[in-house]
């Protein structure tokens, strides 16, 4: 394909890129060169900033556009206009949901945001609404992507590599919620192969893209097994953990969520898998995860619990359950 992507050179866009790129896909970037600039050696970057249209590319034309950075629904139409004829894949977000009241919940009824026109801001509350206003405006026959928790290596946002260093690490290990609680990581890999598989057969529809569902303590446990690590998981609370000033979705304990937002880990893939979707196992991400760590920048590792915030909170849950 003549394949146009917008973004593509940090996480999930790297790993579209190189898969592309594997299959002899004649690849074009755009993007405001901010983020490893020349990742790709060989590979056309067009720099240019979205909020100011497509224009530096031309009126050249593509087979397919896989819109990775898509936040602002402006944007998002002046790339739909700019598109022309190409397929169109938008890469949403599960976060378009206001709430997800049952496990399994597949795309066709939702209970979505209103969408919000007007905001500018993709880091704020407003994300879903946003989203739900980019959504709208991906073209009839385009194919919109719902990605749910997205790990693996390259992932810059540390909710999985995390925890796969922490338990690797061994010892007392400060577990947040109930190990019943649903979870759900997809590959960067399979959802990357899935964009491309829906740009080069034209898919139509929105597709929720979520890994297979496990637990919380399942996942744990998997890590643990894989690293062959002396780990201990002690659990607490969302009620001592919120006292010490941490809060669900938070960056110091990644994949911990509040119990009414468990269903949001419990999506159905079934429509996704049965377009051509395909999930690797946990484990093998894991291992994957965990041969990526050695190579990053010690600086970059920026999410979850310092070792002596952790072992604070670990004392002050053991003295909790001892007091009087």
């Amino acid at each position: 394909m003549r394949l146009l992507v917008l973004g593509g050179t940090r996480f999930i866009g790297r790993h579209v890129v190189e898969a592309a790129l594997a299959r002899g896909d004649q690849v074009v970037l755009f993007n405001r060169g901010r983020t490893a600039p020349g990742v790709f050696p060989g590979v056309e970057e067009v720099a240019g900033d979205r909020a100011e249209g497509l224009g530096p590319l031309g009126g050249r034309r593509f087979d397919a556009v896989i819109d990775l950075s898509g936040m602002v629904p402006e944007w998002v139409r002046h790339s739909v206009q700019a598109a022309g004829d190409a397929h169109y894949v938008f890469v949403s977000t599960a976060s378009v949901y206001r709430t997800v009241p049952r496990a399994g919940m597949e795309e066709d009824a939702p209970p979505l945001h209103f969408p919000d026109w007007q905001s500018t801001n993709p880091d704020g509350a407003a994300y879903g609404a946003m989203k739900v206003a980019c959504e709208v405006a991906v073209p009839p026959g385009g194919t919109i992507v719902r990605p749910g928790m997205v790990i693996g290596p390259g992932d810059h946002t540390e909710r999985f590599a995390y925890w796969v260093r922490r338990v690797a690490a061994g010892g007392e290990v400060l577990a947040p919620g109930a190990p019943g609680r649903p979870v759900q990581g997809i590959d960067a890999r399979d959802l990357a192969a899935f964009l491309l598989h829906a740009a080069g057969e034209r898919l139509a529809g929105t597709f929720h893209a979520v890994g297979s569902p496990t637990t919380f303590g399942g996942m744990l446990e998997l890590l643990r097994a894989d690293a062959g690590s002396d780990a201990r998981f002690t659990w607490t609370d969302d009620a001592f953990l919120r006292a010490h000033g941490l809060e669900p979705w938070g960056d110091e304990l990644p994949f911990w969520t509040a119990p009414e937002d468990a269903g949001f880990f419990a999506l159905s893939a079934r429509r996704a898998v049965a377009a051509g979707l395909r999930l690797r196992p946990m484990a093998e991400t894991a291992r994957d995860t965990a041969a990526w760590e050695p190579t990053r920048d010690p600086q970059a590792r920026t999410g979850g619990l310092a070792p002596a915030r952790e072992a604070e909170l670990l004392a002050a849950w053991h003295a909790r359950g001892t007091a009087g």
